[in-house]
């Protein structure tokens, strides 16, 4: 199941709610009205969601410069146990004023859970795989160790797209019939990416796989680190303290768990 934690998106009189092992449509008076490829669209059918993930990998895998360390995208089901404590509750809530799209709650619930949030609106239906490339074209304005290439552009879809360490992914789709562009794409990627110290170098350049040897599928590491580090000197502190520390061993569970798993 692609969508592995609890999202609650309003729009208008839709509302959809997904949990963290099925899909419940508890309202959505629009549903006669919608069309065959825009129910297609929705995320509950396995085919949609293999679409997704595997759009996701195959444009991971063709960076320029390649990536030795980018790791393959999947479902958070399969991973249950780091699923329920990073996504334990998450909700989007869309308040549609006149002009605006307000989130309410998301940024703190986004930073409580450690992920990041990539959102497409269109005026029509578009596949899944064409809302993803559009995002990940925003390369064009990216040179990687450089960053923006032009003034005033957004490569930020495109960088958390291809962020080496975020590897949970679930996306949603919901429908505002009373707005301008009523089609929104969202998908949650965890752990985020986006580093403001980081996001030039959104993974490490080098030979494919360089950096998980014996966990490799088809360019893309299969070894995440299912833990989190919430000092940015963790290594530093590691080195000195060793983890026997409280203070690394509460603090620094990626540097001390995960010696050769990509984080």
């Amino acid at each position: 199941m692609l969508i592995s934690f609890y999202i609650e998106i309003n729009c208008s009189c839709v509302t959809l709610i997904f949990n963290a092992v099925t899909l419940s449509l508890l309202t959505f008076c629009l549903f006669l009205k919608m069309n065959i490829s825009l129910i297609s669209l929705l995320t509950h059918h396995p085919s949609t969601q293999m679409e997704i993930i595997n759009k996701h990998n195959d444009l991971r895998r063709m960076t320029n410069p390649s990536a030795s360390n980018m790791l393959k995208m999947v479902s958070c089901v399969f991973s249950k146990d780091y699923c329920q404590s990073a996504f334990s509750y998450l909700k989007i809530d869309f308040k549609i004023g006149p002009i605006f799209l307000k989130y309410s709650n998301l940024f703190i619930l986004i930073e409580i859970a450690g992920c990041g949030e990539n959102l497409f609106m269109s005026s029509r239906p578009e596949s899944w795989s064409d809302a993803i490339q559009f995002l990940y074209n925003e390369v064009k304005d990216f040179k990687y160790g450089i960053g923006n290439t032009r003034a005033n552009a957004n490569t930020f879809h495109y960088t958390q797209l291809v962020w080496a360490t975020s590897h949970q992914l679930g996306c949603a789709l919901a429908h505002c019939p009373h707005q301008k562009l009523p089609y929104y794409y969202v998908c949650q990627y965890c752990p985020a990416g986006n580093n403001v110290r980081t996001w030039k170098t959104p993974y490490r350049k080098g030979k494919p796989c360089g950096d998980c040897p014996g966990h490799c599928d088809n360019r893309l590491c299969t070894n995440p680190c299912m833990y989190e580090d919430k000092y940015t000197n963790c290594a530093d502190l590691v080195k000195f303290h060793g983890c026997n520390l409280k203070l690394t061993r509460e603090n620094c569970q990626a540097t001390c768990k995960c010696p050769s798993e990509i984080k």
